[in-house]
């Protein structure tokens, strides 16, 4: 077993009997300035709200700027998205795709085959291909 540490004990000749403890200083007293302590223990909340809420809104922000991209179902069910796409070329998917969605402000028109061979679908901008509707290849914009 190891020896206790000695307690300390206010006895006069005791360290903590010649240096008592003062109780704690209020932030702000009426005839002098704030500490700096202080002004920083009231700038962290704020500053925390402040970068929380940059976050949010920065964050939505690229959700709602979604209305010019392509939408699809890929494997497993997860949402798939294609923002801006290129104009008048030819682009086949790597992977199973589904449920085509056309969020972009021009028409476009899915294969059911990959090089947009196979039997189209034209979707106007805003509309849906049926869900279980299945292509391999996409024209956006297409002449």
């Amino acid at each position: 077993m190891r020896p206790r540490p000695p307690r300390l004990s206010r006895s006069p000749g005791s360290p903590a009997a010649l240096f008592p403890r003062s109780p704690p200083r209020p932030c702000f007293t009426p005839n002098s300035p704030p500490r700096r302590d202080s002004i920083m223990r009231l700038c962290r909340p704020l500053v925390a709200v402040l970068g929380g809420l940059a976050l949010a809104l920065t964050t939505t922000g690229s959700a709602l700027a979604a209305d010019d991209a392509f939408l699809w179902i890929g494997p497993k069910g997860k949402l798939y998205a294609l923002d801006n796409p290129p104009a008048r070329k030819c682009l086949n998917m790597a992977q199973e795709a589904r449920a085509a969605r056309n969020a972009t402000k021009k028409p476009l028109v899915v294969y059911t085959h990959k090089q947009c061979k196979g039997t189209a679908t034209r979707l106007a901008p805003g509309k849906s291909a049926p869900s279980g509707s299945r292509f391999a290849s996409i024209v956006f914009d297409p002449r």
